[in-house]
């Protein structure tokens, strides 16, 4: 079956950076699309940033110019390196992808302390 496993979080201070890791299996992970998604306390979940198979990425204005998804297909593990933190951006960070139907990953904690 297909599991997402994110690692990586912990608590920053702004300014700091933090790089999460999501490993994918159960799929065929090279033909994958794959996302980052973050949900903070009383907020609707909302996109960071996605990855196609053949490496073109999209991100939140928000996160443009701070964040970096990156993935390493013989890993089977997409990255979200995050430079310049803000408070705002503490959040649960998720990773997804849709093989039929949606996947999401437990998520991992990012708390960025001012």
């Amino acid at each position: 079956q297909v599991q997402l496993v994110e690692s990586g979080g912990k608590l920053v201070q702004a300014g700091g950076s933090l790089r999460l890791s999501c490993l994918a299996s159960g799929i065929i992970f090279r033909f994958n699309a794959m996302g980052w998604y973050r949900q903070a306390p009383g907020k609707q979940r909302e996109l960071v940033a996605t990855i196609d198979s053949g490496g073109s990425t999209n991100y939140a204005d928000s996160v443009k110019g701070r964040f970096t998804i990156s993935r390493d297909n013989a890993k089977n593990t997409v990255y979200l390196q995050m430079n310049g933190l803000k408070p705002e951006d503490t959040a649960v960070y998720y990773c997804y992808t849709f093989v039929r139907k949606d996947y999401w990953g437990q998520g991992t904690q990012v708390t960025v302390s001012s």
